[in-house]
């Protein structure tokens, strides 16, 4: 019998309390201008519960209600959330990283948002964002690796150290779900 491919009230739950928890990182973390955004940890646990494609919702719909309301900027970088959220999805499909798989896993999942992060922010906005990187953006393009470079260097090590900061929470939270509900939220009904 094939397994119907409809969202259960508890993946909508899931996704839901995902969506608000990147929303109060990204608040978070842009009230302390923080170098780094906060705005990935419900969108990376989704990821790795239910998958990659239930991973790219929730950096999606935060980005759109941040963008409408509060952070302009958050909705054209909604795609790298997105991109983001599937990564988490195949890269955690076989469970939480442990350790030092961590800083592995965070790169696995980091590298192709940066390079979507980095074109987002170099072609539209040219290094200045809402976010305290842009600070950082500023200062390093007066150097020899000029806007550009430093756009990419920037968002590298920022999206970097969010992904690991995410990644950590995750792997500290995710364990708390107890069989029965990681049953519900896969689905099924033992």
């Amino acid at each position: 019998m094939k397994k119907s491919r409809k969202m259960t009230a508890w993946q909508l739950c899931l996704t839901a309390m995902a969506v608000a928890v990147n929303i109060a990182g990204g608040q978070i973390a842009l009230l302390l201008r923080l170098p780094v955004y906060l705005d990935s940890i419900g969108t990376i646990l989704v990821g790795a519960v239910l998958g990659p494609w239930f991973g790219m919702i929730p950096n999606l719909l935060s980005g759109i209600v941040m963008g409408m309301t509060v952070d302009i900027y958050s909705l054209y970088f909604a795609p790298v959330g997105m991109v983001t959220g599937f990564l988490s999805g195949l890269v955690l499909r076989r469970g939480l990283p442990k350790g030092a798989g961590l800083f592995g896993a965070a790169a696995l999942i980091s590298v192709p948002g940066t390079v979507v992060s980095a074109l987002v922010n170099a072609a539209l906005f040219g290094g200045v964002t809402s976010s305290g990187s842009a600070l950082l953006v500023q200062v390093l393009a007066r150097t020899p690796l000029g806007l550009t470079g430093s756009i990419f260097a920037v968002q590298f090590l920022t999206d970097y150290a969010d992904r690991c900061i995410s990644l950590f929470v995750v792997s500290a939270f995710a364990p708390l779900l107890n069989s029965q509900l990681r049953r519900e939220l896969e689905g099924g009904r033992y």
